[in-house]
């Protein structure tokens, strides 16, 4: 596949890397250069996040809080708050209401600003602190508000199933039941005819309707790998929900997945899975997806150890890009 850098060369690229900071891309992935004035050069970035109206406006978590950049990325400034002792591994920005942002931390906790980040509060919620017999701390993986209605919110937690908030994160609750695994790696809401929630675990994916009982897919009768890291799903006219897998964290072999059907992702029974051709297998687990509604056919997926891949046609089709990172975490398209 040819990449078309004409048709995108008003989007930028962003990368968040552990121990590299932020790099950005200008000509759709050809060439990346850090970007990390204001950011400790050595952060580590584990989420990023587009306004959703004003493409220089970003948030970025690191290892240190919440950072905000007003000028495309230019400059960073960070944004002072409880969570500066904490990892912060994501970050929700609200489609319409763009001053809202939610963040997800390690150890576990929500936060939420009203403000563009210039003041968060903490948010209630009973999150596990510690998990019994295995040697991390549980963290907020994944943060995503329902694109239909903006006061409910789901988070994912490593290791500690998932949260449902119905009124904007005044409340939370534990919506866990029939989960393959507490493991929740990545979240994504699938409209339709029936709304479904899409979980990404370390042994399977899982669906639910009602946004309370599960249902395990049982990947691992489809895919080369049971773990999964990644869940996205695609609107429009070519509908897909994608999954990102490979064989462990970090691993060495990846791939990315998909739905054929994705208005069938609510009957366990009629999804049928396909294997995306991405030129290769990856050289680890594939471990998130970055796009942006606004730019139409654009997506790019990155292994955790630091390859990158683009689709100029909604995933049809994937290039590997020639720049390699250590690591990546984080991707955003402006």
């Amino acid at each position: 596949m040819t990449i078309n850098t004409e048709v995108y060369m008003a989007n930028i690229l962003y990368a968040g890397t552990i121990g590299q900071s932020i790099w950005r891309s200008t000509d759709v992935g050809k060439t990346w250069n850090r970007v990390s004035n204001g950011i400790f050069p050595e952060a580590d970035i584990r989420a990023i996040v587009v306004h959703p109206t004003d493409s220089n406006i970003l948030y970025a978590g690191t290892e240190k809080g919440v950072v905000k950049t007003t000028d495309g990325g230019n400059n960073w400034t960070h944004l002072p708050s409880e969570m500066d002792n904490c990892e912060v591994w994501s970050l929700a920005i609200h489609p319409t209401s763009p001053d809202t942002l939610f963040a997800g931390t390690c150890p576990s906790a929500f936060f939420k600003t009203t403000d563009g980040g210039e003041a968060w509060t903490q948010l209630d919620a009973e999150l596990a602190q510690e998990c019994e017999g295995i040697p991390i701390i549980p963290r907020v993986t994944t943060i995503i508000i329902d694109p239909e209605d903006h006061d409910t919110i789901y988070a994912g937690i490593e290791i500690d199933g998932m949260r449902l908030s119905s009124d904007g994160g005044e409340t939370w609750e534990n919506r866990s039941e029939g989960l393959s695994s507490q493991d929740i790696h990545g979240l994504t809401v699938v409209l339709g005819d029936q709304k479904t929630l899409v979980a990404a675990t370390n042994n399977d994916v899982c669906i639910t309707t009602d946004m309370h009982n599960w249902t395990p897919l049982k990947v691992r009768e489809h895919f080369p790998w049971p773990y999964c890291r990644a869940a996205f799903y695609l609107n429009g006219d070519n509908a897909k929900v994608f999954i990102g897998a490979g064989n462990g964290p970090p691993g060495d072999q990846g791939g990315i997945f998909y739905m054929r059907d994705a208005d069938a992702a609510s009957d366990a029974e009629a999804i049928r899975w396909d294997r995306s051709d991405i030129g290769m297998t990856s050289n680890s687990t594939i471990w998130c997806f970055g796009h942006n509604p606004s730019v139409d056919g654009l997506l790019i997926a990155c292994s955790v150890s630091g390859q990158l891949f683009l689709s100029e046609d909604n995933g049809g089709r994937w290039k590997k890009l020639s720049h390699e990172f250590g690591e990546v975490r984080a991707l955003a398209i402006a």
